[in-house]
């Protein structure tokens, strides 16, 4: 059954990294606290809840935004590279997830990356750099691949690509948190509402936070 607050934060993460691709990709940078929190989800091995995933809501709030620009839409007319993105994402999250050697291989890899992490920061660029190579060697040879648009120049920094990389894995990790959860495409047709709705009180509370503490 779904868990409409869970799927929701699940499915904002997917959105975020998303987000988070395009913006490395057109802009050649990102905002810096979505991306640490997006890295941070895929090195938390150990959570107490979802929110716990993004590190609390604040660690979502670009991925809620996303979200509810694109199902508040009222003619429908969604952001059509994002969702290439967001779709994609999913299709790969169903294929790697039946791959168990894949899944064990990325598993010790996050293992690796977050002992790195410890004793350097969750962005360094080694991190992102061995994130981003544990994504190469399994989620990357599947034959169906996310083609990712924007400037040549962003495209071809190893920097940037290994950046494009490990965001995409953060994608999958929540797209496998939101199926664990009950998330099935299904939903962004038939409960539309009550995931736009939850998120805007979701940005509420973050809104709440800010101002208040």
């Amino acid at each position: 059954m779904m868990n409409v607050a869970d799927t929701t934060l699940a499915l904002a993460g997917i959105f975020q990294a998303a987000e988070l691709v395009r913006q490395v990709a057109r802009k050649g940078m990102v905002e810096h606290i979505a991306f640490d929190s997006s890295i941070k989800s895929i090195l938390k091995l150990e959570a107490t809840s979802t929110e716990d995933v993004y590190g609390g809501l604040q660690g979502v709030k670009l991925g809620l935004q996303v979200l509810v620009a694109q199902l508040g839409n009222q003619d429908r007319t969604n952001d059509r590279e994002l969702m290439r993105y967001i779709l994609g994402i999913m299709f790969l999250e169903r294929k790697f997830i039946k791959r168990q050697d894949m899944v064990n291989v990325v598993q010790q890899g996050v293992q690796q990356a977050q002992h790195l992490a410890d004793s350097t920061h969750t962005t360094d660029p080694e991190v992102i750099a061995l994130l981003a190579n544990f994504y190469s060697q399994t989620i990357s040879t599947f034959q169906h691949r996310i083609q990712v648009s924007g400037e040549q120049r962003h495209l071809e920094n190893p920097a940037n690509a290994n950046k494009i990389r490990s965001l995409l894995l953060a994608g999958i990790r929540s797209a496998v948190l939101w199926r664990q959860k009950g998330g099935n495409r299904w939903q962004l047709l038939f409960s539309r509402k009550k995931i736009f709705q939850f998120a805007q009180q979701s940005l509420e509370r973050i809104r709440d936070i800010e101002r208040f503490g």
